[in-house]
């Protein structure tokens, strides 16, 4: 009796524990960013850190070495990635005239077709409405995306990730055996095994997807990005590589940067060949991404379902926000994995075998 009330009691420290902390995270999440964003980068970065330590460094020196290296390739990455991203939506606001006339023309024989075939449609009154239409709100979409990105609290919350981020990920990355290490020794006793083979499982499931699919977009997407840009496709940088971005969520971002690269070919060009190069440089980077990538940098061990990524997205993007959005795969992984052991406990359990 004393020792179910003991189980009893454990269960709801352990619940309650849980409890408290998901609200405290929904109560910070507005200053959790470049802390979420540095244990991020600390734990990516962590496998480079020991490989220097196997060569014979301390552990300080090596962080500080990878930390180095990271800021001479991210800084610049990054410098470079929002100047494309501005000179894109600046170029596409100018051309949106552009691409609405030479669509309407292309759109015309359709109209005048479904005059024919609807007397009562007037296919003047369809075109200026859409010519109307079409480039206000393109021309709006653009002008929003790019007050996001020079906005005031965007700056503030950029700067906020440059001080703040490479802060907490060098004392991550530096510390992080003796975090562990201290997490260790509060494991409960009695479920330690357990508990430690669950982390070692999580451990295996978040390196394999977060860095293995994180190589995975980072190449995707800069094949896309130069593939669209040799197409002569305007937008083709920016659209690219976001398509690159977003596919760990499989198929989505393949199938939206293909449409979106599609329609503005459509717009752009006169002839069949920049649509031929298009289709192309897509199916090349599927090819590539099925055969090579993924089967290489993420295996096929990971266990997160495309429908279980997409549900925790969208609902860590509603809870949460952008923040949501960061912590959303590794949570997945982390519920995924802890279901799986939860399944198999039970059909070891009287309560399936009985």
């Amino acid at each position: 009796m004393a020792e179910k009330s003991s189980v009893k009691s454990n269960k709801v420290f352990w619940l309650s524990l849980f409890v408290f902390f998901c609200a405290l995270v929904y109560v910070l999440r507005s200053v959790l960013m470049p802390f979420v964003a540095g244990i991020v980068i600390g734990y990516l970065l962590d496998p480079i850190a020991v490989r220097f330590e196997k060569m014979g460094m301390n552990r300080s020196v090596a962080t500080i070495l990878v930390m180095i290296l990271a800021l001479i390739i991210l800084v610049p990455a990054f410098v470079l990635l929002v100047n494309m991203l501005d000179n894109q939506i600046t170029t596409f606001i100018a051309a949106v005239p552009t691409y609405v006339s030479r669509l309407l023309k292309k759109l015309e024989p359709v109209l005048l077709r479904l005059q024919e075939d609807f007397p009562s449609l007037e296919a003047d009154k369809i075109k200026d409405y859409l010519n109307a239409n079409m480039s206000n709100n393109l021309k709006i979409l653009g002008k929003i995306i790019k007050s996001i990105l020079s906005g005031g609290m965007a700056i503030i919350n950029l700067i906020s990730l440059l001080l703040i981020t490479p802060v907490v990920a060098f004392y991550m990355l530096r510390d992080w055996d003796s975090f562990v290490a201290k997490i260790d020794s509060l494991l409960p006793r009695k479920s330690k095994k357990d508990i430690e083979e669950q982390a070692r499982e999580i451990d295996r499931t978040l390196a394999g997807f977060i860095r293995g699919q994180l190589s995975v977009c980072v190449i995707l997407g800069s094949f896309y990005a130069l593939g669209l840009y040799c197409c002569g496709l305007d937008l083709g940088l920016m659209v690219g590589f976001l398509a690159g971005i977003i596919s760990f969520i499989p198929y989505i971002g393949s199938i939206s940067g293909f449409v979106i690269s599609i329609c503005l070919a459509f717009a752009q060009f006169d002839t069949w060949q920049p649509f031929a190069a298009v289709v192309g440089v897509f199916l090349v980077g599927q090819f590539l991404e099925g055969n090579f990538l993924t089967p290489k940098l993420v295996g096929d061990s990971v266990g997160l379902h495309p429908v279980w990524i997409m549900f925790a997205l969208l609902a860590g993007g509603v809870l949460l926000g952008f923040l949501g959005l960061m912590i959303a795969v590794p949570v997945a992984a982390i519920i995924g994995v802890l279901i799986r052991y939860a399944i198999k406990k039970y059909k070891k359990s009287g309560l399936y075998l009985g």
